[in-house]
């Protein structure tokens, strides 16, 4: 059998990032400058390096992008007060909060206060009703970014088996939910699942989002299966890896997403291509809340 196919995550996104930038000159042109707000809370590093990657990309799109770095020891009410400023700012098109916040302050009540037009990251309980329901503007970024991966690359969803490893609220439910619109006949699996191998060796399309570095070994895999690494874990050395068995999985798989390099890139072209929507929408009046 021939070596699985890699899917270029950077590749793919910097197709769509073309077209966002074709759509921030046309909005430009038109009198309306797109704008992302950033949300910060602590010293995490690994979030400065998001928050870092996200302002590194709107400039080259064509966004103009805010950046709210606030101290640890900011409180509930501040952080709330400023969503609400930037809710009602009609210059900002887009707002996100990077988490994880600091343990004192309640993610779901930020990420709920947020305007569903201008929630970007599609977490708002609104957003996700429409995304249960299959007809939000505004999907999940990471969710999104796979399904586009599987558009580009010819991997047809209908009918195919789906197996999707995790239910994280920003990963897992999302992305069984998106192949289930997409007429995928889906299984979600996550750590309290018995004999997980015999339900991943039966899926056409495997999605791995479960953050447990080696979870998936080549035995567990179709072979011919479109497998798309989400995870980014660190191995032994400290470098990146996901979840699957990369190289095992080479000589199984009939395409693979390598980690880093894959679903990555793409996840930050989907959170741009929101913020214009987002901007679109509001431009023209539709309300998403």
């Amino acid at each position: 059998m021939a070596m699985a196919k890699i899917i270029d995550g950077k590749k793919i996104a910097e197709e769509l990032l073309k077209s966002v930038r074709a759509d921030a000159e046309k909005l430009n042109a038109e009198g309306t400058k797109p704008c992302l707000a950033v949300i910060i809370a602590g010293e995490n590093p690994a979030s400065k390096v998001y928050v870092r990657n996200k302002k590194l990309t709107c400039e080259r799109v064509g966004i103009r992008s805010l950046e709210f770095a606030l101290p640890e020891e900011t409180t509930q009410a501040e952080l709330l007060a400023l969503v609400e400023k930037l809710n009602n700012d009609p210059s900002v098109h887009g707002i996100l909060c990077q988490h994880p916040l600091p343990g004192h302050l309640d993610e779901r009540k930020v990420f709920d206060a947020i305007s569903p037009s201008k929630d970007v990251d599609a977490f708002h309980p609104i957003t996700v009703g429409r995304v249960v329901i299959g007809n939000a503007a505004l999907l999940p970024c990471t969710p999104a970014g796979v399904m586009e991966m599987l558009r580009h690359e010819g991997i047809s969803v209908p009918g195919k088996r789906c197996v999707v490893i995790g239910r994280s609220n920003i990963v897992g439910k999302p992305m069984a939910l998106m192949l289930l619109a997409a007429d995928g006949t889906v299984t979600v699996c996550h750590s309290k699942t018995v004999n997980l191998k015999e339900l991943t060796l039966q899926a056409d399309i495997l999605v791995c989002a479960a953050g447990i570095r080696g979870l998936v070994t080549a035995d567990m895999i179709k072979p011919g299966a479109a497998v798309i690494d989400v995870s980014i874990n660190r191995d032994g050395e400290g470098k990146l890896c996901g979840d699957v068995d990369f190289n095992a999985a080479l000589n199984v798989a009939g395409a693979i997403t390598p980690v880093p390099g894959g679903v990555g890139p793409m996840t930050i072209a989907m959170l741009m291509r929101n913020t214009i929507l987002s901007c679109k929408l509001q431009v023209t009046g539709c309300n998403l809340g």
